[in-house]
């Protein structure tokens, strides 16, 4: 009988998995290393597994598995301080939360995530959680919060490629209109 993978080298095999785009096996795998971590008392990696776990899932299409794994997640980071994978952790739940069409949780979940982001002053982290919340205010019928939010995102980040530039500067002739 082979002796049983710790939960580095199942993390390995779920980052192989990944890397492979087979998302089911590297959700499995991660979840594994998870509870291989969690047994050895490691709550953070543990919930670090979960967090990639959940993000395999939604590569691999499944919103339910995707929240049910990392759901909880934010709480551990943030009880050890780590405010910066907490704040990752509840953008990923936002997503597993767009995933399954729950907009409205999604965009707040979105939003407190980039407020943290803005907190740690990670502006280039926030800029793409904003993008996030864009795509779903969006989706809920708010266009001005949709705008609004996509330019706070790019105003944040120190080096703007040329098409954040170009998207920054149409961004502000309907804010212009508007009195902004």
């Amino acid at each position: 009988m082979p002796d049983a993978l710790s939960p580095k080298q199942l993390t390995t095999e779920g980052k192989d998995a990944y890397q492979r785009k087979d998302y089911r096996a590297a959700a499995q795998a991660f979840q594994a290393a998870a509870i291989g971590f969690e047994s050895l008392g490691d709550q953070l990696s543990a919930a670090e597994m979960m967090n990639n776990s959940s993000v395999a899932w939604l590569q691999s299409g499944d919103g339910v598995a995707a929240l049910a794994a990392v759901v909880g997640t934010e709480i551990i980071f943030g009880q050890a301080g780590d405010i910066r994978r907490q704040a990752m952790a509840i953008s990923n739940q936002a997503a597993a939360l767009e995933a399954l069409g729950r907009y409205d949780e999604s965009a707040n979940a979105y939003a407190k995530s980039a407020d943290l982001f803005k907190d740690l002053g990670e502006m280039d982290l926030r800029a793409v959680v904003l993008r996030s919340l864009s795509a779903v205010q969006l989706r809920l019928g708010r266009q001005l919060e949709a705008l609004a939010s996509m330019q706070a995102g790019l105003d944040g980040v120190q080096k703007p490629t040329p098409k954040q530039k170009l998207v920054k500067k149409l961004l502000k002739s309907p804010f212009s209109v508007l009195g902004r």
